[in-house]
């Protein structure tokens, strides 16, 4: 879970309450956090309070300004929609942004397509601000920007820079000088030799031209995802204007992070400067978008709802106060509440999530418990015990077990794993490209882990027993969520017959009668695949891995694999 460090006078500032510990610890409850180290009792200049937070979708709390907003808010009930609207673009009005314009080259749409930015003025940057500013880039583009890959932030003087901004591509053989270094470097170089971008390398990996971004007069003013540059690019106390921009490879992250960052500086008193964006190729948005921009979506509940979910009888002006102390604003209409998220929000993904604001809004505390008033006895389900039978056999077979991800990357499901884009399952409003599907099989994980095992002793021998969801057009939702078995082996004498003797061990063991038809899989070498059928119904297949599945996962030697739906396989 992140962990931040706030500057404790700055922090009060912020939040307008001095606090006592224990008070303290009692208000991080609001925001699903708690106190992970209180500063030394000698260190009064720069008092430091550590804190945990517990709750990854809310990547705003993870500054001390984004942590202090919501404590005020929730103590005062004081919305922040109307000062940030000041400076918010939206689909229906864009602000002014002057002659604050970048335009983004066509060559980057394949490498790191899309960027947004804004100014902040209004007074110099204080040693404190400076630290939560490297603090905030940091736990951002780590946690939130997977280690840069999904999006990346620099900060930049404002003063030393000639405005129209380009971001575009540039030869290996480019130089300037980059941060932390007395000398110029080549991309190349840096990528090799920089710390930061030997660090950061693997993110541009087979790309023959590199992002750099420069202003009006040619001047480089960063080596985007990897390093600033050493003068427009080292901000330093005392600063007044400066730049903020990201770059990445999801759009919505991008405007995301970017309303964090903006609406934290706005907290902290600085004014917030619009930038028009202009890209050369569609982004979502369209070719131009002025940042920062409000892109969220309403999500809707009713009062119903809410009581039947949190046992409670609560009011409709309960509910909006409640929501209110969440930053949320709201409209309601006959029994329905509409919430329109805080511009720094992205995680109302259903009702449920405005229930949970509800709740923290008024505080778990205030709920009075229950004592449950149906006896049961508990056993483990059924599928669970064949879960442990099924386990215990692969192991026997010496198989270890994996436990992966059920969310995953439409890409590997369709470019790498040749899967038919009819079965995929994708996600309506994701976070993340890295995660835009629902597994639909476990085969994608078991090759995702081999990819990145290629250096260990064969044979490798891994597989997992677990949830996946399927199209199903006879269901009320058009899928359904099941169990399935999957392995995956790689040797360099792995075969069909390997394959087949594995499955029938397994099936045997589960007491289980089947037989094998031919099966026409993309992913396997046609001809060394099959079908299982039990009572005349496919329940799964196995068979050798395609030369071109191979390839795409990068697996050095031949392997074979199997899935099973076992829900379709085992009566239970």
């Amino acid at each position: 879970m992140p962990k931040i460090e706030v500057n404790e006078k700055k922090f009060y500032e912020l939040i307008e309450t001095q606090y006592s510990y224990s008070e303290l610890e009692h208000q991080l409850t609001y925001a699903k956090a708690e106190l992970d180290g209180l500063p030394a009792q000698n260190d009064d200049k720069n008092r430091t309070i550590k804190i945990e937070l517990n709750d990854t979708n809310r990547p705003d709390l993870w500054s001390t300004a984004g942590l202090a907003r919501l404590l005020r808010i929730h103590k005062t009930g004081k919305l922040t929609t109307t000062t940030y609207d000041e400076f918010m673009s939206t689909r229906l009005k864009s602000r002014d942004s002057g002659t604050r314009v970048v335009k983004v080259d066509a060559s980057l749409k394949d490498i790191r397509p899309f960027m947004t930015a804004f100014v902040i003025s209004g007074k110099p940057i204080s040693d404190e601000m400076l630290v939560d500013i490297i603090q905030t880039q940091e736990k951002l583009c780590s946690h939130f920007g997977r280690k840069r890959k999904s999006f990346s932030m620099g900060v930049y003087r404002v003063h030393s820079i000639s405005w129209p901004i380009s971001y575009t591509t540039a030869d290996p053989t480019t130089t300037f000088i980059p941060l932390g270094v007395n000398e110029p470097m080549d991309l190349a170089r840096i990528l090799k030799e920089h710390p930061k971008g030997i660090e950061y390398a693997s993110i541009l990996e087979g790309f023959s031209r590199y992002p750099i971004l420069k202003d009006a007069t040619g001047k480089i003013l960063s080596f985007p995802p990897i390093i600033n540059s050493a003068d427009i690019g080292a901000v330093q106390v005392g600063d007044s204007d400066l730049l903020v921009e990201l770059t990445g490879v999801d759009m919505d992250s991008l405007l995301l992070a970017t309303n964090i960052v903006a609406c934290d500086f706005a907290d902290a008193g600085y004014k917030i400067l619009p930038v028009s964006i202009v890209h050369e190729y569609d982004t979502g948005y369209g070719t131009m978008i002025t940042t920062p921009y409000y892109f969220q979506t309403p999500t809707r509940t009713t009062l119903d709802d809410i009581n039947h979910l949190l046992g409670a009888q609560l009011t409709l002006t309960e509910v909006q106060d409640a929501l209110r102390k969440m930053d949320c604003k709201i409209e309601t209409s006959n029994n329905i509440i509409t919430v329109y998220p805080s511009a720094y929000r992205n995680d109302f993904l259903h009702e449920v999530d405005i229930i949970e604001d509800v709740m923290m809004g008024i505080g778990v505390e205030n709920f009075e418990p229950e004592t449950p008033k149906d006896f049961s006895i508990g056993r483990l389900l059924p599928i669970t015990m064949l879960g442990r039978k099924l386990k215990s056999i692969l192991v026997g077979l010496g198989f270890q077990e994996m436990i992966m991800n059920y969310l995953g990357s439409k890409a590997d499901l369709i470019e790498k794993m040749l899967f038919d884009p009819k079965e995929v399952i994708e996600i309506a409003n994701p976070m993340s490209e890295n995660y835009n599907v629902v597994r639909s099989s476990i085969l994608p994980s078991l090759c995702m882990a081999e990819a990145a095992s290629g250096t260990a002793v064969y044979p490798h021998k891994i597989f997992e027993f677990g949830k996946v969801v399927r199209i199903a057009e006879d269901t009320n939702t058009g899928t359904e969520t099941g169990d399935s078995l999957a392995f995956l082996l790689v040797s360099q004498d792995a075969n069909y017959n390997e394959a087949a003797s594995i499955v029938s061990t397994i099936l045997y063991f589960l007491g289980v009668e089947y037989s094998v038809t031919e099966s026409k899989k993309p992913f396997y070498i046609e001809g060394r695949q099959a079908a299982i059928m039990v009572n005349g119904l496919e329940v799964g297949h196995f068979g050798e891995f395609s030369p071109q599945l191979l390839q795409n996962w990068q697996m050095q030697n031949p392997a074979i694999a199997c899935e099973i739906n076992i829900n379709r396989c085992c009566s239970l």
